[in-house]
């Protein structure tokens, strides 16, 4: 086995296809396919399957390719570290849920890096699935999930399966946010009833391990409005909330800060009891850096700004 080895596999299991990595790689096929052959027994297992829809890596090749990827880059950082004309560049990378806690905390951390620093800072908003994804094919370095108190042993599971480690952020109950001059600002106590007749906001993304979506659906927050509207990424919801005053959104709690800009409140709806964890993550075998442990820092100052005592 050497590294040309492992950069075939890798490109296999990417593009699925001999054809389409011999291409790539501007190998020869047959070249290839014999170069994948000897890997396989050179390890004595098999990393692909072969069927007449391509290349698929096998239990065993999705592990080896996964390796494989953390020393190909890391042969690549110490090429470039001793290239002579290279200076070190700090990289931080994360994938998140939509919550307006976490994004007060990168904000903060931002400020933190040094000017006259060369970095790169990687912030995507996204869903659990994703999230773990982007962390094993390394592609982000930490991530968190956020999901029901219910679905949690599945969670652990499919993490415990990937070979990722993982620790509570927070738990909460999701609150309703919308205008404080909205209909429900003037109610004590808002149950499910009252958002009947109100617009809805959601970006629902839930995906739970090994449930059917039958069961997923049964966890996620009512869907009782008549009226919804959908959007992608979290800016517009603040400017929706504070231009319709008949909107509303289910969130995580929210630093005040944000509520006063943009004349929004929150409140805890009765009838909703679900809890959900946010949950940080990343590969058992990635050690965190002093920029990733600055962030998580932050990460905790704001939840205890944010959260209080509310947990």
């Amino acid at each position: 086995m050497n590294l040309l080895h492992m950069k075939y596999a890798v490109e296999i299991a990417e593009t699925k296809s001999i054809n389409k990595a011999a291409e790539k790689l501007f190998v020869g096929q047959s070249a290839l396919s014999r170069a994948v052959k000897d890997l396989e027994a050179s390890l004595g297992v098999a990393l692909f399957e072969r069927s007449a829809k391509g290349m698929f890596p096998t239990p065993d090749g999705e592990v080896f390719v996964r390796y494989a990827k953390t020393v190909l880059k890391q042969v690549d950082a110490i090429e470039n570290m001793f290239s002579g004309d290279h200076t070190a560049k700090t990289q931080f990378s994360i994938s998140v849920p939509r919550a307006s806690y976490i994004a007060d905390a990168f904000a903060k951390f931002s400020k933190l890096i040094e000017k006259g620093t060369e970095a790169e800072l990687f912030y995507k908003e996204t869903n659990a699935l994703r999230a773990i994804k982007n962390l094993l094919n390394d592609e982000f370095k930490l991530g968190i999930v956020r999901y029901a108190e219910s679905f949690d042993k599945y969670y652990k599971n499919m993490m415990d399966e990937k070979g990722l480690e993982y620790e509570l952020i927070t738990e909460f109950r999701y609150k309703l946010l919308f205008h404080k001059d909205s209909p429900l600002a003037k109610k004590d106590e808002v149950t499910y009833d009252d958002l009947r007749n109100l617009v809805m906001i959601a970006h629902a993304d839930p995906y739970v391990p090994s449930l059917p979506f039958s069961e997923v659906k049964k966890e996620e927050l009512p869907d009782n409005s008549d009226r919804k509207i959908l959007i992608f990424e979290r800016a517009s919801q603040f400017e929706l909330l504070a231009e319709n005053h008949e909107t509303f959104m289910w969130s995580s709690p929210i630093p005040q800060t944000l509520l006063d800009r943009y004349g929004l409140v929150q409140k805890y709806c009765i009838d909703n009891k679900r809890v959900y964890k946010d949950v940080l993550i990343h590969r058992k075998d990635y050690t965190l850096s002093e920029i990733d442990n600055m962030f998580i820092e932050e990460l905790v100052k704001s939840k205890r700004r944010t959260f209080g005592e509310e947990i």
